[in-house]
């Protein structure tokens, strides 16, 4: 029987230009710049990290820029809807006005009792910040354009948006140990019963029509999990319901399983090792292309190919740290 799941270990969208997606995610949000690499199925296309100081699992965004694609993506059912920071109760005022001076536009709502401030990145993915002093394993970076006090604490939660609730409540609640916490509306919220930071999954039930895969949409969501064991033990479930798992992939920075649950959102279930610094040093991540081994002698042409990306900015034009 394979364990529950503490929360969630990564979220990884498609973005557009991957200048402005640094920039807004370094520069506005504050976020370290933990990984410039590859995606492994497509090396032509750049594969960004966001994270805390360390990268800390539970903590990163990553990107695919499709720049050469140009493909829009349309927002429907079958996929993530949001994905939530944790931020301090005392930093919403901060985070409004810092939003607000970026020329992002903010709306400010309250949801099972919490502060919770809604907008969306360069692309169109929807965020929010969630205002609670929740435990997490979330690191500061010291060089962040965020103080110490305000910066995102690593995953809230994730909204996603299912025709029906029932089908992917009880892949949570029967094989992920999730537990219903509480309906709001029309907005059903489970919580992992192993607790921690990024344990909550909402789930929204929509009549839309599916959606489609392309910039401005999030790809897949990701879970944590202790090692390869915890995996293989997940494989057997997702074959034993009827799913069509992946093999347990080796990603560099974690070992993956990838499943799509019954109303079609595209899960992912990552080990917490070996983490970012299996190629870097902590003070160099993000610095240089990081390319897994197997295509290390293709370097050249797999730089050749990708789009131009100076690093990210802060927005008075001096470099972030990296």
């Amino acid at each position: 029987m394979a364990p529950d799941i503490p929360g969630l270990h990564h979220v990884t969208a498609i973005a557009g230009d991957p200048q402005r997606n640094a920039d807004f995610y370094v520069g506005t949000l504050g976020l370290r710049f933990v990984k410039r690499t590859v995606n492994h199925d497509d090396t032509g296309t750049y594969h960004f990290y966001f994270g805390d100081g360390e990268g800390t699992p539970g903590t990163n965004i990553t990107f695919f820029p499709w720049t050469n694609q140009g493909r829009e993506g349309r927002f429907g059912a079958g996929q993530t809807q949001d994905t939530a920071y944790l931020v301090p109760e005392d930093s919403v005022e901060y985070w409004t006005e810092r939003l607000d001076s970026h020329g992002v536009a903010v709306e400010r709502t309250e949801r099972f009792g919490e502060t919770v401030l809604q907008f969306e990145d360069p692309d169109g993915i929807g965020l929010e910040l969630v205002a609670a002093d929740a435990e997490t394993d979330a690191v500061s970076w010291v060089d962040s354009p965020v103080p110490e006090e305000h910066q995102l604490r690593g995953f809230h939660s994730v909204t996603l948006a299912v025709p029906s609730v029932e089908p992917t409540a009880g892949l949570l609640t029967e094989m992920f140990g999730y537990a219903h916490e509480a309906t709001e509306g029309d907005r059903h919220r489970y919580r992992s019963a192993a607790g921690g930071f990024g344990s909550v999954v909402d789930l929204v039930e929509t009549d839309d029509d599916y959606g489609q895969m392309g910039v401005g949409t999030v790809h897949h969501v990701a879970f944590r999990a202790d090692d390869v064991e915890a995996l293989e033990a997940f494989r057997d479930e997702y074959l034993e319901r009827g799913l069509r798992p992946s093999e347990v992939i080796d990603r560099v920075y974690f070992h993956a399983l990838y499943a799509r649950e019954p109303n079609g959102i595209l899960f992912e279930i990552s080990t917490m090792e070996p983490g970012f610094t299996a190629d870097e040093s902590l003070d160099e991540l993000g610095s240089s292309l990081a390319l897994p081994g197997w295509v290390e002698d293709e370097r050249k042409t797999i730089e050749r190919q990708l789009p131009d990306f100076d690093g990210p900015t802060i927005p008075d034009g001096s470099e972030s740290a990296e």
